[in-house]
């Protein structure tokens, strides 16, 4: 144990100064360190005794929810999810609050009154992904683990899960994830028990100041397309939506424009944006990190979302989109196909393409969409000249979303689950 203990030790100092590595060494070389010894330590792992084997009785009946609850990213938004999931269904639940010790943001404090940092219950509901679970079981520590019935809760974007991540499901139970389309590429790898629990989604009506908040003009059309510089930007594929909104719209016209939403953007990011919207004088950046309330009060205000991704685990923000009344273009493969088809969505055609060099975790070899650019921009004109169009998608949406992802779903679906790992496991 003392090899891994200064395995753990390296990685956690690591993890300190990464804000400076981050600086003189390369992004994609440093995570290859990481993963490295990680894998080494798993390896260290298996020669460690087992867990000792779930027992309904050693513990509190309750969940322990273990995750990015106050990260400011979207795996953390993921987590508050499925913590408000857990208060509908009326469990036990705690929660312990995991921070990788990064440049992250930790700053979102809607569930620290269920903070408690600690794992008294027999259940752990695990929302760490899979590449940094060996990470998060060595830093927290197997007694953890031990006499709980473990459930790891991943998305991920691809029809294959990535070979390399196999070995975090050694270290759990069972899997869930928001979509069949997630489940699916699990269940290919694993004979353990994987379900899908769809997020529960409630949005509180749009308040605040509308579009004055974010500097943005009154009368007229407004598309918006967003992502995170730090996530990757091949599956997100922004720079269809912007090819897309050039395509259906000149220069010269000023009746559209389009909002382009970047959290940590770096210098090289806006320099290839500016010089593809070149010419374009109604293009409006945001650039700073919004609170979650601000985030949706800018979707609500704008007059349509364009998601045209490569593929998705789910699709937060499309989906929240249609729950607040924005009509959505986006892309018809992936899982944002499960809450979303052509009458409450602008649907766009693609072909498939395969991934040529790997991109993170999304490898070589794997196939991903590649949406139709220019039915993409006829959705755009026709959001834009048709009224009637754009209030039938936009209603639609909303009373489709309102029913498939109602929190009340979402929490049926713990319940049942939770009674039946009682029933059968303990």
């Amino acid at each position: 144990m003392k090899r891994l203990s200064a395995t753990i030790a390296v990685l956690d100092y690591t993890e300190r100064i990464k804000p400076f590595l981050i600086k003189i060494l390369p992004i994609s070389f440093l995570r290859s360190v990481k993963r490295s010894l990680v894998k080494s330590s798993l390896s260290k792992l298996e020669s460690e005794p087992a867990f000792i084997p779930f027992s309904s009785t050693s513990h509190p009946d309750g969940i322990n929810l273990i995750g990015y609850i106050r990260g400011e990213i979207g795996l953390g938004e993921s987590c508050r999810l499925v913590a408000g999931s857990l208060d509908e269904a009326a469990l036990d639940f705690t929660i312990c609050n995991y921070e990788q010790i990064s440049s992250m943001r930790h700053g979102d404090t809607t569930w620290d009154h269920k903070i408690t940092d600690t794992t008294p219950y027999n259940i752990n509901l695990i929302h760490i992904q899979p590449y940094e679970l060996p990470f998060a079981f060595m830093r927290i520590g197997r007694k953890a683990w031990d006499r709980r019935y473990n459930i790891a809760f991943w998305l991920w974007e691809l029809e294959k899960f990535p070979q390399q991540w196999e070995n975090a499901l050694k270290l759990v139970d069972e899997v869930w994830t928001p979509s069949e389309f997630a489940s699916r590429s699990i269940r290919l790898v694993t004979d353990k028990p994987v379900h899908t629990i769809p997020y529960g989604i409630s949005i509180p009506a749009a308040v605040g100041d509308g579009r004055s908040q974010f500097s943005l003009p009154e009368g007229k059309f407004l598309f918006l397309c967003m992502y995170d510089c730090n996530s990757y930007f091949e599956r997100k594929n922004p720079m269809a939506a912007i090819s897309a909104y050039k395509t259906a719209f000149t220069p010269e016209e000023q009746g559209a424009g389009i909002v382009i939403k970047l959290n940590n953007p770096k210098k090289m990011d806006m320099q290839i944006i500016r010089e593809e919207l070149s010419g374009y004088s109604n293009v409006y950046f945001i650039e700073e990190v919004l609170e979650k309330k601000q985030v949706n009060e800018l979707i609500a205000c704008v007059d349509a979302y364009a998601s045209l991704h490569r593929s998705e685990g789910f699709g937060l923000i499309p989906a929240e989109a249609m729950m607040l009344g924005t009509p959505v273009i986006a892309t018809n493969w992936s899982a944002n196909t499960e809450f979303m088809n052509n009458e409450t969505a602008c649907m766009v055609d693609y072909s498939f393409i395969t991934i040529e060099k790997d991109h993170g975790p999304y490898e070589a070899g794997n196939r991903w969409a590649d949406p139709d650019i220019n039915q993409a921009a006829e959705y755009m004109r026709k959001l834009y000249e048709d009224t009637v169009f754009h209030r039938q998608i936009a209603d639609s949406a909303k009373a489709h979303i309102n029913e498939i992802l109602a929190p009340a779903r979402a929490a049926a679906l713990i319940r049942e689950r939770i009674a039946e790992i009682y029933s059968t496991k303990g």
